[in-house]
């Protein structure tokens, strides 16, 4: 028997088994394949924090979501450059999950983050419009599970002004994946 998301209740082994397999996905996809560039660095200095939520409803994981934009705003960068608030139990459908985006913007506005703060998206069935499920480039913003990425603009500016073209690094990353292909991405995880 299935049950719907709002009966889970989550355990201290769920939460850390989500929390293992988002650092897992990070270290291996995002900085072993470095389809993120400037990732390592943070992760390195222990400057990522990983937050797992225990909510299972939309409602709920706004309020996290608000608690974890105010956090990162508050903490000094040399301690938390980013944050990922992992969300396992709400959102499994993509389609779900990319209309809450709008939430996320507007969330953002009500804080008065706008311009300060900016939230990217992953999630396990990840896919870019136009683009088949099976599409290598998909697998750019595909995570263990549904995921929301909070960074300061003041580091992604940094990054532009350092001279790095953000559209090459697209562009790379689907090279990367196309020439890992699907057996390569599965083989990625099965250790």
């Amino acid at each position: 028997m299935v049950l719907p998301q709002e009966s889970v209740i989550a355990t201290p082994e769920m939460i850390a088994a989500a929390a293992a397999a988002t650092q897992a996905w990070v270290e291996k996809s995002v900085v072993g394949l470095g389809l993120c560039p400037f990732a390592a660095p943070v992760l390195r200095a222990g400057r990522m924090r990983l937050c797992v939520s225990e909510q299972t409803t939309a409602e709920g994981l706004v309020e996290d979501l608000s608690r974890e934009l105010c956090a990162l705003q508050a903490a000094d960068p040399a301690q938390c450059e980013t944050t990922l608030l992992v969300h396992p139990w709400v959102f499994e459908d993509f389609l779900d999950f990319n209309d809450f985006q709008d939430v996320c913007g507007g969330l953002l506005a009500e804080l008065g983050l706008e311009g300060s703060l900016q939230i990217a998206s992953f999630h396990p069935r990840f896919q870019f419009a136009d683009t088949a499920a099976e599409d290598a480039e998909n697998c750019t913003n595909r995570s263990p599970h549904p995921t929301l990425h909070l960074l300061r603009e003041s580091s992604i500016a940094a990054v532009v002004e350092g001279g790095v073209d953000t559209e090459a690094i697209y562009r790379t990353n689907i090279a990367t994946l196309r020439a890992l292909g699907a057996a390569g991405w599965r083989r990625l995880w099965s250790d």
